[in-house]
C-alpha cells in the first residue's frame, strides 16, 4: 500500500481523504535531519508552507512520486529538482480563490473607511468621529496587477461595488477581461489611473520587488496599495518612504518579506493595515485546500494526471470535464499499442476528433506518451518526465485535430507507423468509461481494464468455441468477448476480458491450436 508522510496540519476532511486511499503518517514539527531520515520510506509527501522541500530532500525520497502542497504557492518546493526526478508536484490553487478575494475587498474597505484605526480608537476609550473621515469606493478605479483565478474574483466583487476596474496581466485575453467588465491596460497606465492597486501575482524572479521606488513614484499621488499575494513583490523600504512622503496614501498588507515580520518598520505605521497572512484562513478554504491536495496526491499515486499538477500541463477548469476521462484513455491506448506492436515504430501520429478538437490536448499527449513508455522502461514514467524520456529515445509524435468524430462525441486515435504499414488504435468515452473501438486496425469495442486476452487468428468456424473450451477447462473465466475481422474467413482478432490472467501453460495450449497465429495476455 502507498505510504504518505504529512508534515504539517491540514483539514480533517483532507486527511480523511488521504487515509481512504493510502497509509498516512502525520509527523508534525520534523526537523530537516528527521525528515531526511524518514522520507525514503514514503511514496508521497504532503506539506504546507513551513517544510522546505529542497533538492536534498527530494533526493532522499527514493520512493517519492508526488509532493503535495496544501495551498497555492510552491516557493518552498524545488520544483525543478522534482521535475528532473519525474516527481509530480501538486497544489490546491483554486481552493482559496474566494477567501483571498474577499480579504482583498475587506482590506479595500478598511483602507477607505479606516476601520481598524477607528476600532482601536474606540477600544482605547476615545470618540474621534471627525478624525476618521473616509472615502467611498463607488466610482473609484481599482487596478488589479494579475488577472488569474483570484484577480478575477476580486474584479467580480469590485464591479458589484460600482468600481471601475483595470488590469495589467501580460497573458490575459481581452475577451476574458471583457466578460468581467474589466479594462486591460499597460502597467504604466494602470499606475497612473488607479486609486487603489491590488496585487495578485506569484512571487517569481520577474515579480520580485515589482513595486519598487520607481513604480511607487508613478502611482497616482495619495493612491492606496493592497498586497495579499506574496511578500517580496513590494519593496518594503520603498513603500515606507512613499508612505512617509505622502506619495502613497495607505497600504494594506497580509504578506511580508519575512514572516512573522518582527522588526518590520511598516508594522504600527498609522496608514498601514496589517493582517497575519490570513488570505486562505477560512473554514471553507481550508477544507477545499485539504481535499484538493488529497485528490491530487492520490491521483498521482494511481499513475494519473492530477488536475492541479504544477509541473505538468495546466487544464483550464472549463475544459477539465472534457479532458479528464481522455487522460485515462490516452494511457490505456498508449500501453495497448506498446503491447501489441512488437516491431520498431518510425513515428506516432495522434488525432483528436470531435470534442477533443476544441480543447487544449497537451495533457492528453503526455498521457499517451506515459502509456507508450511505461511498459518498456525501467524507470517510473509520469506526465512530468515522459517528454524527456521520449526525447532520449527519439520518439516522434505528430498531432492533428479534426472536429469530425464519425458517430462518437470524441475520438482519440493513435497511429504507429512501422516498416509493414500503419497500425491504428482508437478509443472514445462512453458514460465516463474508456472504450477501445479499434485495436491494431481491427474494429472492436471493449473496456480496457483488468486482464485482457488477445488472439490473432484466421477466421474459421469454431475458433471462438475452441479457445473458450480451453480456458474453461482450465478454470479461467471469461467475462466478455469481442471479435474484429478484416473480411469473412480472413485475418481476425479476438479480445476476451478475463476475471484473472490465463497461466502461461494455458496460453501455450491455445497457441498450439490450428489457425492461431499469436495469443497473449495484457493487463492495462
Amino acid at each position: 500500500m502507498n505510504r504518505i508522510l504529512v508534515t504539517e496540519k491540514i483539514a480533517p476532511e483532507g486527511l480523511a481523504a488521504l487515509k481512504a486511499g493510502a497509509e498516512v503518517d502525520v509527523r508534525l514539527d520534523l526537523d530537516k535531519a528527521a525528515l531526511l531520515d524518514m522520507l525514503p520510506q514514503y511514496d508521497a509527501l504532503v506539506v504546507r508552507s513551513a517544510t522546505r522541500v529542497t533538492a536534498e530532500v527530494i533526493a532522499a525520497g527514493e520512493r517519492l512520486r508526488v509532493v503535495g502542497r496544501a495551498g497555492t504557492g510552491v516557493d518552498n518546493i524545488d520544483v525543478e529538482a522534482a521535475t528532473r526526478r519525474g516527481i509530480i508536484v501538486v497544489n490546491a490553487p483554486a481552493s482559496n480563490n474566494v477567501a483571498v478575494a474577499e480579504l482583498a475587498i475587506g482590506l479595500l474597505l478598511d483602507l477607505a473607511r479606516q476601520i481598524p484605526q477607528a476600532h482601536d480608537s474606540v477600544q482605547a476609550g476615545k470618540w474621534e468621529r471627525t478624525k476618521f473621515m473616509g472615502w467611498e469606493v463607488r466610482g473609484k478605479t481599482l487596478g488589479l496587477v494579475g488577472f488569474g483565478r483570484i484577480g478575477s474574483e476580486v474584479a467580480r466583487r469590485a464591479r458589484g461595488l460600482e468600481m471601475h476596474v483595470l488590469t495589467y496581466d501580460p497573458v490575459v485575453s481581452f475577451e476574458r477581461a471583457a466578460q468581467y467588465g474589466v479594462e486591460v491596460v499597460g502597467m504604466d497606465e494602470l499606475l497612473a489611473r488607479s486609486d487603489v492597486i491590488s496585487i495578485h501575482v506569484p512571487l517569481v524572479e520577474s515579480t520580485r520587488n515589482l513595486f519598487d521606488a520607481t513604480r511607487l513614484s508613478r502611482m497616482k499621488r495619495g493612491a492606496h496599495i493592497i498586497n495579499a499575494s506574496r511578500g517580496g513583490i513590494v519593496d518594503e523600504d520603498a513603500l515606507l518612504e512613499a508612505l512617509n512622503s505622502g506619495q502613497i496614501g495607505g497600504a494594506a498588507l497580509d504578506v511580508y518579506n519575512v514572516e512573522p515580520p518582527t522588526g518590520n518598520r511598516l508594522i504600527g505605521h498609522p496608514r498601514v493595515i496589517t493582517t497575519p497572512h490570513i488570505g486562505a484562513s477560512t473554514e471553507e478554504a481550508q477544507t477545499l485546500t485539504g481535499t484538493d491536495v488529497a485528490e491530487g496526491v492520490l491521483a498521482a499515486l494511481r499513475g494519473g494526471t492530477p488536475r492541479y499538477a504544477v509541473n505538468a500541463p495546466f487544464v483550464a477548469p472549463e475544459e477539465w470535464s472534457v479532458i479528464e476521462p481522455y487522460l485515462r484513455l490516452g494511457r490505456q491506448i498508449g500501453a495497448l499499442c506498446t503491447h501489441l506492436v512488437r516491431e520498431p515504430v518510425r513515428c506516432y501520429k495522434l488525432e483528436y476528433r470531435g470534442e477533443l478538437a476544441a480543447v487544449d490536448t497537451h495533457a492528453v499527449r503526455l498521457a499517451v506518451l506515459q502509456g507508450l513508455l511505461g511498459p518498456t522502461v525501467d524507470q517510473r514514467v509520469t506526465p512530468v518526465n515522459a517528454p524527456l524520456i521520449a526525447q532520449e529515445r527519439g520518439i516522434h509524435v505528430t498531432e492533428l485535430a479534426d472536429p469530425e468524430a464519425e458517430s462518437y462525441a470524441g475520438l482519440l486515435v493513435l497511429r504507429a507507423e512501422t516498416a509493414d504499414g500503419e497500425r491504428t488504435f482508437s478509443g472514445c468515452i462512453i458514460r465516463d468509461e474508456s472504450h477501445i473501438v479499434q485495436a491494431d486496425n481491427y474494429w472492436v469495442d471493449f473496456v480496457p481494464q483488468g486482464s485482457l486476452f488477445f488472439t490473432y487468428h484466421r477466421d474459421r468456424p469454431g475458433m471462438i468455441g475452441r479457445v473458450g473450451t480451453i480456458l474453461g477447462s482450465n478454470d479461467v473465466n471469461i467475462s466478455g468477448m469481442f471479435v474484429g475481422r478484416q473480411a469473412p474467413r480472413e485475418q481476425a482478432m479476438m479480445v476476451l476480458t478475463l476475471d484473472e490472467p490465463a497461466p502461461e501453460a494455458v496460453l501455450d495450449l491455445i497457441r498450439a491450436e490450428p489457425d492461431i497465429q499469436k495469443a497473449f495476455c495484457v493487463t492495462l
